[in-house]
């Protein structure tokens, strides 16, 4: 399985400004079929990951579900400000 946390995080990386306090962490989940990846940064950086009515958001969700489609795994991303 790919390191699904590792993927999001170079996805991310170059969206922020504050790389040092940018942190994606894999969390456990109730469902054996969900990855649940949470992605804590500044509130001026969660902002631009989440984009404008949440439309960059949405689109690093798609890109992790193609990543995550081997191995039949739904990918669930929330946004946490630190």
């Amino acid at each position: 399985m790919a390191e699904l946390d590792k993927v999001l995080l170079n996805l991310v990386k170059p969206m922020v400004e504050d790389k040092e306090s940018l942190d994606v962490r894999l969390m456990p989940s109730l469902d054996d079929k969900e990855v649940l990846l949470h992605v804590y940064a500044k509130n001026d950086d969660i902002a631009r990951l989440i984009g404008r009515k949440g439309s960059m958001a949405s689109a690093l969700r798609q890109v992790m579900s193609v990543a995550s489609h081997s191995d039949n795994k739904k990918v669930t991303i929330k946004f946490e400000q630190i």
